[in-house]
């Protein structure tokens, strides 16, 4: 298969659907799409029913392109990471990855322009954080749930607004940022340094003001991070996590017991947001996000510190402190129900606390005088208590 086949295949691919995000590549299965969240089959001419394990491995090795670094993380890891370029269409993140002896691909489809914070419709508190000068912000969420694309529209406000030095170090660079105010280099793994640890490590004698690290991957990465926060840089990084509470024991738990304490003073001092998403599915097609954003004050200092309890936790904190740019998932998701995004079993499906949306969701269709229930035709029973001869 040659490179202008693959490039024919993904051309077809893109364009087979609107909202297209990921292509997969799957034996036993047809060429698939991912459309506004759905997994959709492509057809193609002469048609392609189901992949055999010699296709997709082809298909992979020709993305691979006779990389060394590429083939020996592949066979020695099961999995990597790279990026390709479809001339004049697209660009991807691409994973080749083994299963049951096979080769199968995911390719994200990458934008082309970077996106606003105000194009993306994200809260009020990505713009406060465009501001903070040192310290961590993290952003977590499942993968695919847009955790790249916030902070590319993040940096893309400090490209507009600031006049300061950036590195990035990314598995594979996925938006390319423009020199605008801001100075920016963007690092790849593989090309331009080989860990995230490494490359970090060396980005604190390159003279930046902020450091993106793609992920935080493991310990040694998030020590660097810290170090790099405590000397006044501000660290932006991402986290597979679901919630703000969840992100902080995650980074804990990567340390030794006996260190816990030192790496809660340690994140108390550094840590300024968190902000979690996920994707909904919205009302008419397509997606929106829900996020959860945890901001810093006193008292979430002292939870990091000390750990949640039965009577404080991040979650109550966050509820009350909409003011200060903070929210649950649960006050969006509610929000997003009643802008008429997302319906009342979506809502329901991705609550946190279940109990708490169903509230707020009785309470908007009370105020918009719909029914709250399906019990209809209740009476007082005026001959309960009553002997029967009455």
């Amino acid at each position: 298969m040659r490179k202008q086949q693959i490039d024919h295949i993904l051309g077809a691919m893109l364009e087979s659907y609107d909202n297209v995000s990921d292509l997969n590549i799957t034996v036993d299965k047809p060429f698939q799409v991912e459309s506004s969240g759905q997994l959709k089959p492509v057809s193609l001419k002469p048609p392609v029913d189901r992949l055999t394990p010699f296709q997709s491995e082809i298909f992979a090795l020709n993305l691979i392109n006779n990389d060394r670094r590429l083939t020996k993380t592949l066979l020695t890891e099961g999995s990597c990471d790279l990026s390709y370029q479809l001339a004049g269409k697209a660009r991807f993140r691409v994973n080749v990855f083994s299963q049951k002896g096979c080769y199968s691909v995911v390719m994200r489809q990458l934008a082309t322009r970077i996106p606003t914070i105000k194009e993306m419709n994200l809260p009020p508190a990505f713009s406060k954080m465009t501001e903070v000068l040192n310290g961590i912000i993290l952003v977590t969420g499942a993968t695919g749930s847009g955790k790249t694309t916030s902070l590319a529209a993040f940096l893309n406000e400090i490209n507009e607004k600031k006049s300061v030095h950036v590195i990035t170090l990314e598995d594979p660079v996925e938006f390319v940022h423009s020199q605008k105010n801001a100075t920016f280099n963007q690092r790849e793994m593989g090309l331009d340094f080989d860990a995230f640890a490494s490359g970090l490590r060396a980005a604190l004698r390159q003279a930046p003001k902020i450091i993106l690290v793609g992920e935080m991957r493991d310990r040694e990465t998030v020590e660097i991070g810290l170090s790099a926060a405590e000397t006044g840089h501000l660290v932006l990084s991402t986290l597979h996590t679901v919630d703000a509470g969840s992100t902080i024991n995650r980074i804990v738990g990567m340390f030794d017991q006996e260190e816990e304490h030192q790496i809660r003073i340690r994140l108390a001092d550094t840590v300024r947001w968190i902000a979690c998403q996920r994707l909904l599915p919205k009302v008419g097609g397509g997606r929106v996000a829900a996020f959860e954003i945890l901001g810093s004050n006193l008292m979430v200092k002292d939870l990091i510190l000390n750990g949640e309890t039965e009577e404080k936790t991040f979650y109550d904190i966050m509820e009350r402190s909409q003011a200060f740019g903070m929210m649950t998932f649960d006050q969006c998701i509610a929000e997003h129900y009643t802008n008429g995004f997302v319906t009342e079993e979506t809502a329901m499906a991705y609550a946190s606390r279940k109990a708490i949306v169903g509230r707020s969701i009785d309470s908007i269709k009370a105020a918009k005088g719909e029914k709250t229930t399906s019990i209809e035709d209740l009476k007082i029973d005026d001959g309960y208590g009553k002997p029967l001869d009455e």
